[in-house]
């Protein structure tokens, strides 16, 4: 009887670990499904704000090419930059954020359009009556506030992919992540260009 007592208790000790493990294991998981998904969503708003710049470039390009003598190189080579940005398309950035070569590629290629459009700013010095164009200044203007959001969504999306990457290299969850082998990679980071601390100043 005391054998069989003592059985029993051995097996309900053995379902109790069974169990706390199981709750931990899934309480894990969930745990990363949800930050990864806060990544996601994150991703998701750097790149409404991305669109929303390559959008606004072809109605610059239109309205400076309009003005007479203006440097046909300059904005042919912000057309090439956007034409750059959009072919990084589809599945590789659907999966930037699992995939550090696909993200640096996007990066790369936002990061020349950006040196474009700083450069095409620079050269509308010299023109003052595009500078006095109404047109060319709600579009500087549009541009200068995509700018903005453009940084303000890296930032939050840094922050997304820091807290998943803590949680996911902290023990033992690492343990869980690395067990659902590229289900949770550790998300890529947006870094500033080479002596660029801030998104491209825009103003006149």
């Amino acid at each position: 009887m005391k054998k069989w007592i003592g059985g029993l208790g051995c097996v309900a000790v053995l379902v109790l670990v069974v169990l706390i493990g199981g709750l931990w294991v899934a309480g894990s998981y969930n745990g990363l499904v949800s930050l990864d998904q806060a990544v996601r969503a994150q991703w998701g708003q750097v790149q409404n704000q991305y669109q929303r710049r390559m959008d606004l470039v072809p109605n610059l390009v239109e309205t400076v090419k309009g003005v007479a003598n203006f440097e046909k190189d300059t904005y042919v080579a912000v057309s090439q930059a956007r034409a750059s940005v959009g072919q990084v398309t589809g599945g590789a950035l659907q999966n930037a954020v699992d995939d550090p070569a696909a993200f640096q590629r996007f990066q790369q290629a936002q990061s020349g359009l950006s040196s474009a459009l700083s450069r095409l700013m620079v050269v509308v010095e010299r023109y003052p009556e595009l500078k006095a164009n109404q047109n060319f200044r709600d579009l500087q203007a549009q541009l200068e506030g995509t700018e903005n959001r453009i940084a303000q969504e890296r930032r939050m999306f840094n922050e997304a992919a820091q807290g998943f990457n803590t949680k996911r290299m902290s023990f033992p969850t690492v343990i869980i992540a690395n067990f659902f082998g590229t289900r949770f990679n550790e998300k890529p980071y947006f870094a500033a260009q080479t002596g660029a601390e801030a998104a491209p100043k825009v103003k006149f």
